[in-house]
């Protein structure tokens, strides 16, 4: 116990010491203090082999999929690991009530089996520039912002396109870094032939489902198998059955070593967005409205779709996906105004931003520029309360809310001029959603929806339809939903088919959903106009703090805020002490599964086939069993993730796969604001796990074969 506790001591000292812990660090630009600190903590790579746009390096590894996760290479014939929840809509839009994916998993037994899925697609990062000078060079001293956001955007406009203008396979793109005071440009290459191979079932992917969710200890199976396929020479290539298995750059190895309290590791993937330095008033701004939103409308909206979920499978296979992504969402904002709350994110923020106000009244250059920085930020933001709050609502109760909306919407913004394949893309997405539909529930939406957002905001940010409900039905919702669906042509496909075909006795501006769409974008537009200009005020202001912050603390090792670009984390493996009298182990093991299903008998989220039961039971273990005999299931790092990172690999010092990172720890949910080394860790699902159930369970040693494993046991 000592020997642990010293442990455990060391692991949370060490952001102190070489601040290991924190950051997600651009790989294209690692400077010696961040690789110094990475050997401090025992990495045995060069930073060559972790990056370099000349020569393969372990970056040719790691995958942005779909453009929302992570994923790693882990074959010569284009195998990709990424988590369950990451292909959890693949997995749902194959399944059925005769075959049923999601409850029982999937194998393809052949490359024939290997199931498409035209939506999905895999981006490799080649190279990153830095392109600031060029960028800002557009900028000019007298600019208002608006004309500086033009500016600057028609300069990163005309950079990503010489990037597909000299190879059509590329993509470029510009991002913003350090709040607009930085950019730098990613060149990508994009495969979009992404095939399904296995899924484990649900009760292993999904264990434990919204109960366990951003919880540890964790005992969640969170992977899924792909395949990524190319056409001719090994390029970027839609859908065929001619395509090959892509032949990678880079092949991760996987290792069977483990880890130990500790050990070094390190996290590449493709984080969605921090806000590490936003000010205070923006942090009360997204508790208050974006995050409080997201709790009150999806948890009315979940609770719907989970009752009739409960009742038929049919309505389960069909809503899974998207309660799914609507559920972690609406949690993680409970966690993070909860962690706000209770780690004292806002007195933190505020104490920092007196020492900045001390620092620019004592120094001349600052005071003349910044004096009114923070009056003007707290008056920007106070002028928006109410408009935001809003807007907040409005998006999670109509645009978030009933699908008839989101369908009418999708056909008034659809562009028919567009390049074909995108045209066939948006309609195929619209044709799936009908598929994904029914009615009776979303009427029961659309009914909770009109009826909180008028209890949440001011009669003020009312859209006209609201009077129609007042005057012409007395003011009953229900009696406006029902006549709404009753008379709606786009309630099936039938109305777009008409409207498609261009059928004259149908005019689609007549059909009331799509007047109720055109109410909704009307009265959206009129309260965003309210916000427009102390928008650029706060947008100016928060990056003039941002460059400020690191000009006082200049001596600092600063990292850019996550904006869905490749980025490195690395610390190292270890538990933690969440509250008093508490302490959490660093892994656990299949016995916390068979513990679980007897302590939530009867619970849904905890069910387990009898046969995956008897195989943890078993303990046939083999090769894949830790130095105690155990299976382990999960285990945590202090490494530095968020949003985005789902999928990403976690690598050891010798860059050799431990496992993929899935979710953070709900005593740390504040972390995208401001990182808190004693609390904060990456839940990741151990790579032997992955493995064993591959093997032992899919009974797929052919997949086994393809991989690049190594042991020094």
């Amino acid at each position: 116990m000592v020997l642990r506790f010293v442990a455990v001591v060391v692991c949370c000292l060490s952001a102190w010491v070489v601040q290991a812990d924190e950051g997600m660090w651009m790989l294209g630009n690692l400077n010696k203090q961040t690789r110094r600190a990475m050997k401090e903590l025992g990495l045995q790579m060069p930073a060559d082999k972790l990056y370099s746009s000349r020569r393969p390096s372990l970056k040719d590894a790691v995958v942005s999929f779909g453009g929302f996760c992570s994923g790693v290479v882990v074959s010569e014939d284009g195998l990709v690991f990424t988590n369950h929840h990451c292909g959890f809509s693949s997995v749902q839009q194959h399944s059925s009530v005769e075959h049923d994916y999601l409850k029982d998993g999937f194998v393809a037994r052949n490359r024939s089996e290997e199931l498409p899925n035209p939506e999905l697609y895999v981006r490799f990062l080649l190279r990153t520039e830095n392109v600031t000078k060029r960028v800002l060079g557009a900028v000019k001293p007298e600019m208002t912002e608006p004309e500086r956001s033009g500016a600057v955007d028609s300069v990163m406009f005309a950079i990503s396109e010489e990037v597909a203008r000299k190879d059509s396979t590329l993509v470029g793109i510009v991002d913003a870094y350090y709040g607009g005071n930085e950019f730098w440009l990613s060149v990508y290459r994009d495969y979009n032939d992404v095939r399904l191979v296995f899924a484990p079932p649900s009760s292993v992917g999904k264990f434990g489902w919204d109960t366990d969710n951003w919880v540890w200890p964790r005992h969640t199976g969170d992977f899924c198998v792909f395949r990524i396929y190319a056409g001719k020479n090994n390029r970027p290539a839609d859908y065929s059955p001619e395509n090959v298995p892509y032949r990678p750059e880079y092949v991760a190895p996987i290792s069977l070593d483990g880890y130990k309290e500790g050990s070094f590791c390190m996290t590449l993937g493709y984080p969605g967005s921090t806000e590490r330095y936003l000010s205070s008033f923006g942090i009360e701004e997204m508790m208050n409205n974006g995050n409080q939103a997201q709790i009150d409308v999806r948890g009315i909206k979940q609770a719907i779709w989970k009752r009739e979920m409960d009742r038929r499978d049919s309505i389960r296979i069909k809503y899974a996906s998207k309660y799914d992504e609507s559920s972690n969402y609406w949690k993680n904002s409970i966690g993070v105004n909860r962690a706000i709350r209770k780690l004292h994110v806002l007195e933190k923020k505020r104490a920092m931003e007196r020492e900045l106000r001390r620092w620019i009244q004592q120094t001349p250059g600052e005071r003349e520029k910044l004096l009114r920085l923070f009056p003007d930020l707290e008056l920007d933001y106070k002028n928006t309360r109410e408009a935001n709050r809003a807007l907040a609502y409005f998006a999670e109760s109509f645009l978030n809310g009933p699908e008839l909306i989101q369908l009418a919407l999708s056909i008034l913004n659809f562009d028919f001029e567009g390049e074909r394949k995108t045209v066939e893309a948006n309609l195929k997405a619209i044709v799936e959603k009908y598929a994904n539909l029914d009615l009776e529930i979303d009427k029961e939406v659309f009914t909770a929806m009109v009826k909180e957002y008028r209890s949440k905001v001011d009669s003020t940010y009312l859209p006209e339809f609201y009077g129609t409900i007042a005057t012409r039905y007395g003011g009953n919702d229900k009696a406006y939903a029902d006549s709404l669906y009753a008379a709606s042509e786009l309630t099936t496909p039938r109305g777009l088919k008409r409207f498609l075909e261009r059928d004259t006795t149908y005019n689609i501006y007549d059909d009331p959903a799509i007047n109720l769409g055109i109410d909704l974008i009307g009265k959206m537009f009129e309260i965003n106009m309210q916000t427009r200009e102390s928008a650029m005020n706060i947008a100016r202001n928060e990056r003039l703090l941002n460059a400020a912050v690191r000009r006082m603390y200049s001596s600092r090792n600063f990292y850019p805020d996550a904006n869905s670009t490749m980025r490195l984390s690395f610390g190292t493996v270890c538990g933690y002490t969440p509250f008093d009298g508490a302490e959490y182990d660093y892994y656990t093991t299949t016995k916390g599964i068979l513990e679980k299903v007897k302590t939530h008998a009867g619970d849904v989220d905890f069910e387990v086939q009898p046969e995956l039961l008897s195989l943890f039971s078993n303990r046939d273990f083999g090769r894949y069993a830790g130095e105690k005999g155990e299976m382990n299931v999960c285990f945590i790092s202090n490494n530095d993730i968020t949003g985005g990172n789902s999928g990403s690999a976690m690598f050891n010092a010798r860059g050799e796969l431990l496992g993929l990172a899935f979710d953070g720890n709900w005593e740390a949910m504040s972390s995208d604001i401001l990182y808190e080394p004693k609390m904060q860790r990456c839940i990741g699902v151990d790579v032997r796990y992955i493995l064993f159930m591959i093997e032992k369970y899919g009974k797929a040693g052919d997949l086994i074969r393809e991989l690049k494993i190594v042991s020094g046991k």
